[in-house]
C-alpha cells in the first residue's frame, strides 16, 4: 500500500498541472438574460439558469421538469451560492451553483450525471453574408458568440486560427461535405476529440446553419436556426451537446458494478484517472507496481467513452498473459506423501483493462 499513500499525497499538488483541455471550466456557473424589469424577473432568470444548468448536466431535456425537482425550479436558492448581475443590453443574472449540493439533488431525483471531463470539440464556423463569407477563428470578434453559446451548453469548444491555409480549406463545399479528412487533417495541430463543421448563412431575417460532428467514426448532423448569429450559435451548441450527451450520460437503472485496471501509472496519471473517473465513485481495490485495480459503478461502453476521452487504449483480451494451468493429479499414481492442499483460486478478472 506504500504506493497508494504516495499516490494520494502527490495528487493534490498535480491536480494544478493535469492537462485542462478535456474539462469545462465554470460548468456551475449559468448566465441567463433578464426578460423584463424588476424582482419577479430576475427571479424569472434565476430559475431558468437552474434549468440550464440541469440540462448541462445530464443532457436531458426533460430533467428539469421532474417532480423531484419541483421545489427547486420554485426557488433554487438553496442550491445556489451566489447571484450576480450584469449590464446589458440586454441585463443577465449571473448564477453561482454549489456543485456539490447540485450534484447531490439531483443523484436523489435519480438523474445520471454527465462530469466536466468532456470531448473537445474544435470548431469550423463560416459565416455566409450579403458582406461576403467569413471563417470564424480565435481572437475574431465574430467568435464571441460561439464562445459564450459553447459555455451555456457546458461544451469545450476551440476555434481555428482561421489563417489563409485554413480558409482555403474549410470552404462552403468542403463544411457540407460527407468526408471530413481535409479538416481532420487540418486540426492536427489544435488536438480536439471532435470536429464540428457549420455553414451558416443569413435569409429571410434569420440565420440558418447546417451542422456535422465527427467523434471517431461516428457522424452526427442536423440543422439549426436562429433569429441572430448568436441565437442561431445556441441552438447549435445545444444540438450537438443533446448528441453527445447519451455516450457519456447512463441512464437510471443501466449501470453495474465493474472492476477496472489500469497500466502504467504514475502520479501525473493518477491525478487526471480520479478526475476521470469521479462520476463513477471509484474504490481502489489493489496496487501492484504500476498497475491500479478499482471498482466503479457504471456502463462499460460509457466508461470505455471517457476513458477515450482520457487517451488510455483498451488492453485486448488476446494481450491479457493467462493464468499458468496447473497439471491435474494422476489417479492411478499412488503418493509417496501426503499431498498438499490445493492452493486457493483466484476469482478471475472479469472487467476492463486500460494501458496509458
Amino acid at each position: 500500500m506504500r504506493l497508494l499513500n504516495y499516490l494520494a499525497a502527490g495528487c493534490l499538488a498535480l491536480a494544478s498541472i493535469t492537462a485542462q483541455a478535456e474539462t469545462v471550466s465554470g460548468l456551475y456557473q449559468v448566465r441567463e438574460p433578464v426578460e423584463g424589469q424588476g424582482a419577479e424577473a430576475r427571479a424569472a432568470a434565476t430559475a431558468k439558469a437552474f434549468e440550464t444548468l440541469v440540462l448541462r448536466l445530464t443532457g436531458d431535456p426533460k430533467a428539469a421538469q421532474s417532480p423531484a425537482l419541483a421545489e427547486l425550479r420554485k426557488d433554487p436558492q438553496k442550491i445556489i451560492n451566489q447571484v450576480g448581475t450584469e449590464a446589458g443590453p440586454p441585463e443577465s443574472v449571473q448564477v453561482e451553483f454549489d456543485p456539490g449540493s447540485t450534484d447531490s439533488v439531483l443523484r436523489k431525483a435519480g438523474l445520471a450525471l454527465w462530469g466536466s471531463n468532456r470531448p473537445s470539440i474544435l470548431g469550423w464556423w463560416l459565416n455566409d453574408s450579403v458582406e461576403g463569407s467569413n471563417l470564424v477563428g480565435d481572437g475574431q470578434s465574430s467568435a464571441q458568440p460561439l464562445r459564450r453559446a459553447a459555455q451555456h451548453r457546458g461544451l469545450p469548444l476551440r476555434l481555428p486560427l482561421a489563417d489563409l491555409q485554413e480558409q482555403l480549406v474549410a470552404n462552403a463545399k468542403q463544411l457540407e461535405s460527407n468526408d471530413p479528412a481535409p479538416l481532420r487533417q487540418a486540426a492536427e495541430r489544435y488536438g480536439a476529440d471532435a470536429l464540428l463543421a457549420v455553414h451558416a448563412h443569413e435569409a429571410d431575417g434569420k440565420w440558418q446553419g447546417k451542422w456535422q460532428l465527427w467523434l471517431g467514426d461516428q457522424r452526427e448532423q442536423g440543422n439549426a436556426e436562429g433569429a441572430d448569429q448568436a441565437a442561431l450559435a445556441d441552438a447549435v451548441m445545444l444540438a450537438v451537446s443533446s448528441r453527445l450527451a447519451p455516450r457519456y450520460v447512463v441512464k437510471a437503472g443501466a449501470s453495474s458494478q465493474l472492476q477496472l485496471q489500469v497500466q502504467g501509472m504514475n502520479l501525473q496519471r493518477y491525478a487526471e484517472l480520479s478526475r476521470v473517473l469521479e462520476p463513477y465513485g471509484p474504490r481502489l481495490q489493489m496496487a501492484e507496481g504500476g498497475t491500479l485495480t478499482y471498482a466503479v459503478t457504471g456502463n462499460r461502453e460509457q466508461l470505455r467513452a471517457q476513458l477515450g476521452l482520457a487517451k488510455l487504449q483498451e488492453v485486448p483480451v488476446e494481450q491479457v498473459p493467462s493464468a499458468p494451468v496447473t497439471p491435474a493429479p494422476n489417479p492411478s499414481a499412488a503418493p509417496s506423501q501426503p499431498a498438499a492442499p490445493a492452493p486457493a483460486t483466484a476469482k478471475p478478472f472479469d472487467g476492463l483493462r486500460f494501458r496509458w
